[in-house]
Order: C-alpha cells, then structure tokens, then sequence
C-alpha cells in the first residue's frame, strides 16, 4: 500500500509507523542523489514556511531554509523577539494567524507542548526542529548515516553514552524500536529515561525485534557496537548543570579506550552537534576516521527536505 504523508505533522517518531519512517529514509536518499546531481526541484513551489526559533541553531535553521530554497519554497525566519509567540498572544492565536498565512510552519525550542498546541490549532503540517523532549529530525539523519554505513538499520548495536534522559536519547529510544535496531543507554541510573516512554518502546521493540537495555558500565555497553552515539552534557538551558554533570557523566566519554571497547575496528562515532571536545567526546575520536559526524550534518538537509516534500509537497 502506498505510503502518504500527506498533511501530517512531524511532532515524534512515535506518531509513525516502521513503514513511514523507511519510506522517509528513502525519500531522504533520493533527494539526496538529486542534490548531488545538481538537479533543483519544485516539489514545494509556491509554499511559504514558518522557521519559529525560540533556541539558536545551525543546522535545523540552515537545513530547513535550504531545504524550502532547493524545491521552490519561501522560507520566513521568525526568531523569538520576531513575534508575540507565548508572550502578548498564546500559542493557539499564534497558530491559527500563521496557519491563515503559511502552508507549513517548523517550531525550535523548549517545550513540547507548544509544537503539539501549534499543530492542533494551525491547520497545516507543522515540524518539530527540536524541543526538550524530541528531536525527530535529527533522527532521521542519524539513520540515513547509519544506513550509508551499514546497509541497513535492523540488528545494528547503536550505544548512546552520556545523559540517558534527554531529547536524544528519548528520540534514539523510539527509532530504534521502531526500526528493529538494539539500543543500549549507557549512563548513570539517575539519567535513565522516563519509566513510562521505556515501557512504551519497549512494547514496540516487541513487534520489530528490537532491544532497549541500560547499562551503567560504558565499557561493557559498547561491546560489539556497531556505532556509538553521545551528545552534550548540559542540554540548552542547563548550562548551570555543567560541573555536577562533568562529575557523574566524564566515564562516559567517548575515547580512544571506549572505541576500542567495541572490539570492531568498522565501529562509527555519531554525534548531533555541536560537540563540546574534551567533555563528552575527545578531539582524537571527533577527528578520527571513525566519525561520521558531518555526514550527519548534510543529512540533515537531505531528511528534513523529505519531511516537508512528504508533508506538504505538490
């Protein structure tokens, strides 16, 4: 049955089936080839789209705005001192305005509840470019890159290392359910997810044949990873957390030990940037062959372009 993505909203991975998402994936390596081709497209001509950032970003603004340019859309930049998001107007006025003015809008910043309220009240596809809780386009990438890699993504052994609890790795958890990969956490049990999303991939894991475990010993997680993936410490907001985090979260680092660990020498490093080197990944890992981190980058662009062609495209 054909896969249509028609008018739906990217809030996170758990509103999609292992079958969109591949299809996604796909569609990703597709655009991808196009691109490289130096083939310009139209599938978005004549859209105008809403880029909201209450957090900064590189790669989410970048591959959003090239991503519209590339297939004949008009991206609008609205940065938290832009408009009266959450301030002098609520988040369903906001939407339901932008909605009456543009055909998609993305949505960068804290709560997840505000991307959920903007595609509830807007009345067009709406795209989480990353709050505190997910950070499903990222994911996307992360697994266009694993599977240039791999060939595939059922089976692969994909470790996260350092703080288990947080958009990442709630976002890693689901996809690897999803998409039958066996995922391990390795942190401290005080930075373990949320029982209640646990519980939740797990029951997915079931029917797809993944794994989710948590280890809070790196060197044993690692063992026979395929790829090993870390983020930073303090998440945006919590940079006041940085010192007790460095504490509890410096066995974690991704070494030139926790590599080795792995006993595989195909092993990549993955990572979604921006990395702060010496903390939770060291320079000689980061620079290493190993490190497949700016092919993630490019795969940004690549899927979330096939998010807003999949959602919104002619």
């Amino acid at each position: 049955m054909p896969i249509n993505l028609k008018g739906r909203s990217f809030l996170t991975l758990k509103d999609f089936t292992s079958e969109e998402i591949a299809y996604l994936l796909q569609l990703s390596a597709d655009l991808k080839t196009k691109k490289r081709m130096g083939i310009r497209g139209n599938l978005l001509a004549g859209k105008n789209v809403a880029l909201i950032f209450e957090k900064p970003s590189t790669r989410t603004r970048c591959a959003f705005t090239v991503a519209c340019i590339d297939e004949g859309a008009h991206p609008e930049y609205l940065g938290k001192n832009d408009i009266q998001l959450g301030h002098k107007e609520d988040v369903k006025d906001t939407a339901r305005v932008l909605g009456r003015m543009f055909d998609g809008i993305e949505f960068r910043g804290f709560k997840q509840s505000v991307v959920e309220e903007l595609a509830c009240y807007s009345g067009v596809p709406v795209w989480n470019g990353l709050t505190d809780t997910y950070h499903p386009t990222q994911i996307l990438a992360d697994f266009l890159t694993i599977q240039e890699n791999f060939g595939g993504l059922k089976g692969i052994r994909l470790v996260y290392c350092g703080d288990g609890r947080n958009n990442m790795a709630n976002s890693l958890m689901i996809g690897s359910a999803k998409m039958g990969l066996h995922f391990v956490i390795a942190a401290p049990r005080s930075l373990w997810p949320e029982s209640e999303l646990v519980e939740s991939c797990k029951e997915i894991a079931r029917e797809t044949g993944a794994t989710i475990e948590f280890m809070e010993d790196a060197i044993a997680a690692v063992k026979g990873a395929d790829a090993i993936y870390t983020d930073v410490w303090a998440s945006m907001g919590e940079e006041d957390k940085m010192a007790e985090r460095v504490a509890l979260l410096s066995p974690y680092q991704v070494n030139a030990r926790l590599m080795a660990a792995t006993g595989k020498e195909e092993t990549i490093f993955l990572h979604c940037l921006p990395a702060v080197k010496g903390k939770e990944v060291t320079e000689d890992v980061f620079e290493s062959r190993s490190s497949k981190v700016f092919d993630e980058a490019e795969n940004r662009l690549h899927t979330i372009k096939a998010v807003m062609v999949a959602t919104l495209g002619n």
